[in-house]
């Protein structure tokens, strides 16, 4: 097991959209597990579920705390509030630990601005992904997953040789040892491929095509620019 703790990779600017998107998070669970309707409420409220995607239709849904139908979102407007829901403390903290770490270099390479839409682009496609590949499932999906396996996506092309301070688990033993940005995140997606297939309540392909959208998208931007500069 690899946990990634921080990385030997300073910024030049503040990472203003990627504290903001930290806040986000925190604050929306905060607030889903402090309120009357509990969190599985907000999940069916503003989850997003293939099946109302793929068939341009809503599905009726019974809160099991309040034994009352949830009124549902727009199933497009879920695309994106989903992206801010997490259904255990152990969900959000994984997540918002990745984007702390690999977040604010990919911003401070980007810009705040384009970073914004970077993020929210990576998750929307990472959930069509995974929709399309589950166009008949009715559980909803949530969580930053993969937005921030976009992140990572970009961080692995811009950063390769970056060292991350990494805690490793192999039976008896235990170490926390600098290691390259590339070893860390290829081991990261080749768990993603190897889980596919083992459901266990997790979108494996969200986390892949969040992962290689990052990186067609980093590169995109790259290339863009350097023929601006060419110009």
């Amino acid at each position: 097991m690899f946990i990634p703790l921080k990385d030997d990779n300073p910024t030049s600017r503040f990472p203003y959209i990627t504290v903001l998107f930290l806040a986000l998070n925190i604050v929306v669970f905060f607030y889903q597990v402090s309120s009357p309707q509990g969190l599985q409420y907000f999940v069916y409220k503003m989850g997003a579920i293939p099946y109302e995607i793929t068939h341009f239709q809503s599905i009726p849904l019974i809160s099991a705390q309040t034994h009352q139908p949830v009124n549902r979102l727009s199933p497009w407007l879920t695309l994106v509030t989903s992206l801010f829901l997490h259904g255990s403390v152990m969900h959000l903290f994984g997540n918002m630990l990745y984007l702390w770490i690999f977040g604010n270099n990919v911003e401070d390479f980007l810009g705040s601005f384009r970073f914004f839409f970077f993020y929210l682009i990576s998750g929307l496609g990472a959930s069509l992904v995974h929709i399309g590949l589950n166009s008949g499932s009715q559980v909803p999906v949530i969580g930053a997953s993969g937005a921030i396996a976009g992140v990572l996506g970009a961080y692995l092309i811009l950063y390769p040789q970056a060292r991350v301070l990494t805690l490793i688990f192999l039976f008896i033993f235990i170490r926390i040892v600098p290691v390259p940005a590339f070893f860390v995140l290829g081991i990261w997606f080749i768990v993603q491929i190897m889980n596919v297939g083992l459901g266990g309540g997790v979108a494996w392909f969200a986390h892949i095509g969040g992962f290689l959208l990052g990186i067609f998208l980093i590169k995109y931007y790259i290339q863009k620019r350097k023929r601006v500069r060419a110009h």
